[in-house]
């Protein structure tokens, strides 16, 4: 494995190695043209399938348990100007009356 090679597309794994003229990645199988691997960054999708963005505002689908909090984020609840991360809590956001929250971008929808 070379510093070079880049990692799978489809799992992110460092272990890829070269195979004729392709990529393959031995943890998920995929296997890929290096010249043809389009720089897609980070895509994060709400309830419904729509793509978001930085800044874009959402709404929330479902009741939201706080820990610590007197009651739950409620169904409803417009929320501005998200910022889009890697991991599980994959939107950060601040939500009136809570304060700043990452939120999961299943339980959102695009509003």
């Amino acid at each position: 494995m070379s510093d070079s090679t880049p990692p799978c597309p489809e799992c992110s794994s460092v272990y890829a190695y070269p195979m004729d003229s392709l990529l393959v990645c031995p943890e998920c199988g995929h296997e890929w043209n290096p010249d043809e691997v389009e720089e897609t960054g980070l895509v994060v999708k709400d309830a419904n399938g729509n793509a978001l963005q930085d800044g874009d505002t959402v709404i929330v689908v479902k009741n939201l348990p706080v820990k610590g909090a007197s009651g739950p984020v409620k169904a409803g609840t417009k929320v501005k100007n998200i910022r889009l991360t890697e991991g599980d809590h994959n939107i950060d956001c601040k939500i009136d009356g809570f304060g700043a929250m990452a939120l999961k971008s299943e339980f959102v929808k695009k509003g």
